[in-house]
């Protein structure tokens, strides 16, 4: 049986042809592995300065909300004073009317009277000042709170970011872009907590 001859041209064509659809394919693959790693580390960095941004506004409505929160205890103290000198001046008078009643010489019941008007006429501005402080009590209060809301909104969609970030870690280390997608969709959700801190502002 006569062997067969072996074209060696054509062999060393179809190994030619091998090795370089295998590297074309290598190649590909290269390129598709360095594009996700852009993608990758371009969206992370896109959520870690969302991150900051919130992490800085945070910061800011909770020290806005201690401070409010200082006014409005400033304030309470201030009415607590001016209640104090209001049931003060209330005694005062009950007293020079008193003092009145109880007076035969008319010169002595016309200065007490003048001064138990005079504590009367008090009590009505300390009244007025105190409810003045309540008033501010209340309105420091309320934008606190209101401070205190929009901080938490910062703060959760901190935490989310964060979170996304380090999927987004574990996503490069382990080339894995399911982890990458799952971290994606907490930078969303945790995007649209950043919207809506500033929309709540």
């Amino acid at each position: 049986m006569p062997e067969e001859e072996l074209d060696t041209q054509e062999l060393k064509e179809k190994l030619e042809e091998a090795l370089e659809e295998a590297q074309e394919h290598a190649h590909g693959s290269e390129r598709r592995a360095v594009r996700w790693t852009v993608l990758l580390s371009l969206s992370t960095a896109i959520i870690a300065v969302m991150a900051a941004i919130a992490s800085l506004q945070s910061g800011s409505y909770a020290n806005e909300a201690i401070v409010r929160k200082d006014d409005a205890i400033l304030h309470q103290s201030r009415a607590d004073d001016a209640w104090s000198h209001f049931q003060a001046a209330s005694i005062k008078a009950a007293l020079y009317t008193t003092q009145a009643v109880a007076s035969l010489n008319p010169q002595v019941v016309a200065r007490w009277q003048s001064e138990a008007e005079r504590e009367k006429g008090l009590q009505a501005e300390l009244r007025n000042e105190a409810e003045k402080e309540q008033d501010q009590v209340r309105e420091m209060d309320e934008r606190s709170e209101r401070s205190l809301h929009v901080h938490h909104r910062f703060a959760w969609s901190v935490t989310i970011f964060q979170v996304a970030i380090a999927l987004a870690a574990i996503a490069a280390l382990t080339r894995l872009p399911p982890v990458w997608w799952l971290s994606l969709g907490l930078g969303a959700g945790g995007a649209i907590l950043f919207a809506l801190g500033f929309a709540a502002a």
